[in-house]
């Protein structure tokens, strides 16, 4: 059977000493959304890292189209074709929207004028607004620029760390279809988010960790489904 594009495989591994991941795997395919969920503390976001490069592995590797890609730095695996938009702290909130995708392109010596017309399709009000400081945009605003900066790499990977946290619902569902759209052009998309019914429901490929350990792994609609992940994570 052929590797996934991206999978990060019997990762062990935390911040100094203790290992808060337990021979975790999390892989996504090309094209395709994987969403990691779970409990508070489950070591979804540590994963996520993980699979990015914040974080040493004492076990495990993480490989990229069949690449081992487990000893690069973050800023390499960005050259590699991954993009990451962490939480908090995702844009440059005294330059205007335009400068903050810009910055997102630094890696390119190529015109970026394509990317740029993309990703103001791919979200129209950027466009109204590339002149304003994206310090004054809300919340879901926001993240559309940490989401278009990312995408200004042409990443072959996306991963997103609680996109959603935050907003209203209106706007979850407005970032959930934007992600979709995103996944349709091939990028493959992997996701950490505390709303687990409605990413799930997004999801190809869902990962349940619970203490920073696979729980259960199935496709999004199987998961929800499932009457134990139901009861113990969906809240019935």
């Amino acid at each position: 059977m052929a590797e996934p594009f991206l999978i990060g495989e019997n990762m062990t591994g935390g911040y100094g000493a203790v290992d808060i991941l337990h021979s975790c795997t999390i892989a996504v395919e090309k094209g395709q959304i994987a969403v990691i969920v779970g409990p508070n503390g489950a070591g979804k976001s540590t994963a996520m890292k993980a699979v990015f490069g914040m974080l040493n592995l004492r076990g495990g590797a993480v490989k990229l189209q069949g690449e081992d890609i487990t000893k690069l730095t973050p800023q390499a695996r960005v050259r590699k074709g991954m993009g990451f938009v962490p939480q908090t702290h995702n844009i440059f909130t005294t330059m205007t929207v335009e400068e903050n995708l810009e910055m997102g392109a630094f890696i390119r010596t190529d015109d970026i004028a394509d990317t740029m017309a993309q990703v103001y399709d791919l979200f129209p009000i950027l466009k109204q607004k590339r002149y304003q400081a994206a310090g004054e945009l809300s919340g879901g605003q926001r993240q559309q620029v940490a989401v278009g900066r990312a995408l200004m790499t042409r990443p072959k990977v996306l991963m997103l760390d609680e996109p959603t946290a935050g907003v209203s619902p209106i706007v979850m569902d407005e970032l959930f279809d934007r992600i979709i759209e995103v996944a349709r052009t091939g990028i493959s998309i992997l996701m950490v988010e505390q709303n687990a019914r409605q990413a799930l429901d997004i999801a190809d490929k869902g990962y349940v960790l619970v203490q920073g350990a696979n729980r259960f792994t199935d496709t999004g609609q199987a998961l929800l489904a499932d009457p134990e992940v139901r009861r113990s994570f969906l809240g019935g």
